[in-house]
């Protein structure tokens, strides 16, 4: 297994000429020592590649970085691994290796990739946060990037709902990033999974993003996009799903936000809309819980005015002007009836008087 760890990380030769050559020659050994004039014969490499190789061959910390990789516990998955995922194989250019910590998504089980804006807004978290536990907490796994904003939410909301979910990393598997992700990191390692084609030790280029959204969008059975400017990794992902003959469903927003144009111009393309994620589940075939149609049912009730209160806060924010000409109550009883609904879980202060509802 040495000499595949030694194949895979050859820079210089795509992924698909390293399928190749490796399909002709059977293993990566025979790769290693096959002899220059020979592998000019076989005519499958350029000059470019060729040399790539030879240089390759040079390296002399092979063996330390092989045992590096089980001192961390770091899983070595090479494309003719009986262990390779079998969605990823289906892909247009495959990775050619993953290295793994943790697990790989089970292949019988439904996943959904979730993505989305870094910067997104409170909706956005909020929507993702919800798409991701209850999806995750009906049997299907989360797949996203670990990334800030909507990616990271969706997968914290799978893991509140005890579900399996998997960051696929624009980095070595050995790299948590982005670095105040530490936590999210260590709980999809014990809980799922961090999956990479990047050698560990490779830092978070910006070239190795758009090839690592085609792994997100191709251990998935679905995309679903929270939050995208029309310019964005988000749509990229989305694209490549599409390439990859997967179903793509975008969330509408407000037509006046920029973090909803990019979702608004998918859905205009035909992608499917997100109204619920019980609606999604039932477009997938999928039974609702039984522990969620409970939760479903069970609805907080409150007194009034608490009650009063807490339906006109939306999930934009409002302030405290707007909450008292809609509710019709005195300053003091309003700002009351805020803060036992904050106490409770039910609505959330994320600036200075602007609220918004959290269940």
């Amino acid at each position: 297994m040495i000499y595949e760890y030694w194949y895979a990380g050859i820079s210089g030769l795509n992924c698909m000429k390293k399928k190749k050559l490796r399909e002709i020659l059977k293993t990566a050994e025979m790769i290693y020592y096959i002899e220059e004039i020979k592998l000019t014969e076989l005519g499958i490499l350029t000059d470019r590649e060729i040399q790539a190789l030879i240089k390759a061959k040079k390296q002399q910390d092979i063996k330390e970085k092989w045992e590096m990789l089980e001192e961390k516990n770091i899983r070595f998955i090479p494309y003719f691994s009986e262990e390779y995922p079998v969605r990823l194989k289906n892909i247009p250019a495959p990775p050619y290796a993953l290295y793994v910590r943790g697990r790989l998504p089970d292949s019988d089980r439904p996943a959904a990739a979730l993505v989305g804006a870094r910067n997104c807004t409170h909706y956005g978290e909020r929507m993702a946060l919800e798409y991701g536990e209850k999806l995750a907490e009906n049997g299907i796994s989360i797949i996203s990037g670990m990334a800030r904003g909507i990616d990271g939410a969706g997968q914290r909301g799978a893991l509140n709902a005890g579900g399996m979910t998997y960051g696929i990393l624009g980095c070595g598997v050995d790299i948590c990033y982005p670095g105040e992700h530490r936590g999210l990191y260590q709980d999809l390692i014990k809980k799922g999974g961090v999956i990479s084609e990047q050698s560990p030790g490779s830092p978070p280029l910006a070239r190795y993003f758009p090839a690592r959204n085609r792994i997100i969008s191709g251990m998935a059975d679905i995309v679903l996009v929270i939050e995208a400017k029309e310019k964005s990794g988000s749509l990229i992902t989305a694209d490549q799903a599409l390439e990859q003959g997967k179903e793509v469903y975008a969330l509408p927003g407000p037509v006046t936000s920029l973090l909803s144009q990019g979702c608004h111009r998918l859905i205009a393309q035909g992608a499917g809309i997100l109204l619920s994620p019980e609606d999604l589940m039932e477009t997938m075939g999928i039974c609702l819980s039984k522990s969620r149609q409970n939760k479903s049912s069970e609805k907080k009730v409150l007194e009034s005015p608490e009650n009063m209160v807490y339906s006109c806060v939306g999930l934009f924010p409002k302030g405290l002007q707007e909450l008292a000409q809609e509710t019709k109550l005195a300053p003091e009883i309003l700002m009351e009836e805020l803060i036992t609904l904050e106490l409770q879980g039910f609505v959330k202060e994320i600036s200075k008087n602007y609220y918004v509802k959290m269940r």
